[in-house]
């Protein structure tokens, strides 16, 4: 299939490169220049502008949008809309609010135009394994895209399915899933980055005590100077707590085993923020969410090295470098 990009960065280019590599055609915008012709070197199509891009998008024309969230997603929409016709899709697999998909989606639909939300999840590591990608839009479209969709995906690999999902036309198993109308997808991711602040909340939490308990105030005969690259990498190998993060976490480890290069100040990207926030209107609790969120506002007054813990994983998942001291 051939489509375009809109968006060169750390996901949007690595995706690209990716479906290049399993023979799609992609067509490329930045508004870097330098993104372009970096994109150029690896198969993309170049475009200079939106309207080239999609000049070189053949009928129905796909243009998947890979830009921060907000104002910048906003302003592209509409920028695509503008040059799109009946029958076109218009994807965007940033991390966008569910309910702005939605008002977006039947604003492009009064034109004609499909809108697909796709949360994304792979990070830095995508092009190499795959993005766990959850979909929402309508079934048609969904159809159309079903390839792109397969490509981007991990796919099976040696990941066998759980017990008990025997018959099940699903291609979760895949890496891929339409999960619902508009806006069901950035819903699903939202949750899934909501649960992904508590996970790594839990893991810089434990790592923490485990060096705290070699602080002097400890009573000497239960002081202990623990390894914490050995834990992690120990844990990786059959314990429960075992996971991709958990991975990351013994990597960055390895690597620096103080973490010196990290001050502990965590960003959120703002779907911790939205999911304690659809939790209130739902009225479910989510203590432990709800915490992870408020400890990463708290480590931008102080910083512990559990707060250097989340700030390691962050970049080794996602490539997200601290905001630099002032």
């Amino acid at each position: 299939m051939k489509i375009g990009m809109v968006g060169l960065g750390r996901m949007g280019g690595n995706m690209a490169k990716r479906l290049v590599k399993h023979g799609h055609q992609v067509v490329g915008f930045s508004v870097s220049r330098a993104d372009v012709d970096a994109a150029a070197k690896h198969g993309i199509e170049p475009a200079y502008s939106l309207a080239e891009l999609v000049q070189k998008l053949p009928s129905p024309r796909i243009v998947w949008l890979m830009v921060p969230a907000g104002a910048p997603t906003e302003q592209a929409v509409r920028d695509a809309a503008a040059l799109l016709s009946k029958g076109d899709v218009v994807i965007d697999g940033g991390n966008s609010n569910f309910k702005d998909d939605v008002r977006r989606g039947k604003e492009l639909a009064a034109k004609g135009i499909h809108y697909v939300d796709v949360g994304t999840s792979g990070g830095v590591w995508g092009f190499e394994r795959g993005y766990c990608l959850m979909v929402g839009g309508d079934r048609n479209a969904i159809e159309l895209l079903t390839p792109i969709f397969r490509t981007l995906s991990p796919g099976r690999g040696d990941v066998a399915p759980s017990a008990g999902r025997e018959g099940r036309k699903s291609t979760a198993e895949d890496g891929f899933l339409h999960c619902g109308p508009i806006g069901a997808g950035h819903f699903v991711k939202m949750i899934h980055n909501g649960i992904e602040y508590g996970i790594m909340q839990a893991y810089a939490e434990g790592l923490d005590i485990l060096r705290s308990a070699a602080k002097p105030h400890v009573p000497a005969d239960q002081r202990y100077d623990f390894d914490l690259a050995d834990i992690t990498e120990l844990w990786r190998r059959g314990s429960v707590v075992g996971s991709w993060l958990l991975d990351l976490t013994a990597i960055s480890l390895a690597q620096s085993p103080n973490l010196e290069e990290f001050s502990g100040h965590v960003e959120d990207s703002g779907e911790g923020r939205w999911t304690v926030q659809t939790a209130i209107e739902e009225a479910v609790p989510a203590e432990v969410l709800t915490a992870a969120l408020y400890t990463r506002f708290r480590s931008r007054q102080e910083h512990t090295f559990a707060e250097k813990v989340i700030s390691a994983m962050r970049k080794q998942f996602g490539g997200h470098v601290e905001p630099k001291k002032p």
